[in-house]
């Protein structure tokens, strides 16, 4: 049994103890920050000047590898807001005024970006389409008319110029070092709203959508940075920055179901955006060299390599056939970079130009094989003489012509007929160009003009073509009868 005074005297010496175990432990956790005040300067000597923020009475400091205090600094004042205005066409506007209807002019908006102090600005080639009119709002809220210097339909950029001078820009960075898993900010207009910053990660590298390139643009160049920054319509065009603020891409798309953002979105990586820029800027237009092949992932598919870009063809009197590459040939590297797919291919061969030399590393029958390849130039369809062009057919604004031995010799094909003029109508609204040449409609194999004249004549639905345009590359097509 406990006395009251034996009660109270432990509970004394409790208290005691419990105090001085409070003061062993303070005295200890100051000598451990003494200790350690050194270690922390040196870590908050480099981020104190620009994640302090001066603005709130008590300073705060930002982990470094989580500040996003300045990119957004260094990329907010050197995005802008686009208004692209068209007017309706000549035909449209007649049709309007005839019914007593008012001619509606349609707008559109998106995002750039300033790359250099005296107005020239990056952005998509979708944002500025077609325009009448192009407007950009800078961020202190003054809007200037902008000048369209040219566009790329194959990476989906444009380049376009305000006047104005001292103009705040973003530094190029170089997307090459991204790293999947780093933090970067989508900086844009959303839903027109102005100087919007997301942050996210990125999550994939070199990733291909089907957005460009296709049936209708086999020269069309995907190899996004896939982030899961938020963005959504009004940001085409905008920022993609590093921490550091630098501009390693454009943003260009969203995968969705819905029309707005749901989970990923794209940007057109800087290196790429850079090459395309200057090309612009220097020939106002984007001269990009060729390999001359036809290709497909190595994916285990269609051969046993897991890696790299299968060659399925390679064209006839192109940079590949000339170095001796052939037909399942597995490239594996260009210029001694390591190529996986055919999205780091394309990309890696869109930043050379004509007349570069690249060497390709490829696989044949299991050896590792070299070859030195001189990049050839995308060839247009070259007009011909009336001499050349003996009988025409001439259906829905297009003309034919049957091909020349030269041409039928040179793409391997056994007749067919060419495109040697081409108007408005069905033909052009599906995606031909000049120059193409059908080998087949539907499953039926096109031998001279006067065979498709004759079975142009038996149409009465849509159907499709085939074909090759000068240059080797094949194409099909849906014409909507």
């Amino acid at each position: 049994m406990i006395t009251k005074r034996q009660f109270f005297l432990g509970l004394l010496a409790s208290s005691l103890l419990g105090g001085l175990i409070v003061l062993v432990g303070v005295s200890f956790l100051e000598r451990n920050n003494d200790d350690s005040s050194d270690v922390f300067g040196q870590s908050t000597t480099l981020t104190t000047s620009l994640n302090e923020i001066d603005e709130s009475p008590r300073k705060y400091i930002v982990p470094e590898g989580i500040n996003f205090i300045k990119a957004s600094r260094a990329a907010v004042p050197a995005v802008v807001h686009i208004t692209n205005t068209n007017s309706p066409s000549g035909r449209s506007g007649a049709w309007s005024r005839l019914l007593g209807r008012r001619s509606r002019v349609r707008q559109s908006t998106g995002s750039g970006v300033i790359i250099s102090n005296d107005g020239y600005i990056a952005t998509n080639y979708h944002v500025v389409e077609d325009a009448d009119e192009l407007e950009v709002r800078l961020d202190d809220n003054r809007r200037l008319p902008a000048e369209l210097i040219g566009v790329d339909p194959d990476t989906d950029l444009a380049l376009i110029k305000v006047k104005a001078r001292a103009l705040d820009f973003v530094e190029f960075g170089d997307s090459d070092q991204v790293e999947i898993g780093e933090w970067v900010l989508a900086v844009g207009n959303p839903f027109d709203l102005n100087n919007t910053v997301t942050a996210g990660i990125v999550s994939a590298k070199a990733r291909n959508i089907n957005l460009i390139s296709g049936v209708r643009n086999q020269y069309g160049i995907e190899s996004f940075i896939q982030t899961d920054a938020v963005v959504n319509r009004g940001n085409s065009g905008g920022a993609l920055v590093n921490l550091d603020g630098n501009l390693i891409g454009i943003n260009t798309a969203i995968a969705t179901n819905t029309g707005t953002f749901n989970g990923y979105s794209f940007a057109v990586p800087s290196v790429l955006v850079k090459k395309v820029m200057d090309d612009l800027l220097e020939f106002g237009e984007v001269r990009r060299g060729l390999l001359g092949v036809q290709i497909v992932d190595a994916d285990g598919r269609f051969t046993d390599e897991l890696s790299g870009v299968l060659v399925r063809e390679v064209t006839a009197g192109g940079a590949a056939e000339e170095a001796g590459m052939r037909g399942d040939d597995v490239i594996v590297g260009i210029d001694e970079r390591l190529v996986r797919t055919t999205s780091e291919l394309q990309e890696f061969v869109a930043r050379k130009r004509p007349g570069d030399k690249v060497l390709v590393k490829f696989k044949r029958d299991g050896d590792i094989k070299e070859a030195s390849l001189i990049l050839r130039e995308k060839e247009t369809f070259v007009a011909r003489s009336p001499e050349e062009i003996r009988f025409t057919y001439k259906i829905e604004g297009a003309i034919f012509a049957d091909i020349t031995e030269n041409i039928e010799n040179r793409l391997r094909i056994d007749g067919g007929v060419q495109v040697v003029e081409i108007g408005e109508g069905a033909w052009k609204e599906a995606g031909i160009k000049e120059g193409f040449v059908i080998t087949k409609v539907g499953d039926q194999d096109i031998t001279s003009l006067k065979n498709f004249q004759s079975l142009m004549d038996t149409k009465k639905r849509d159907f499709y073509v085939m074909g090759k345009y000068p240059d080797g590359e094949k194409e099909y097509f849906k014409i909507d009868w």
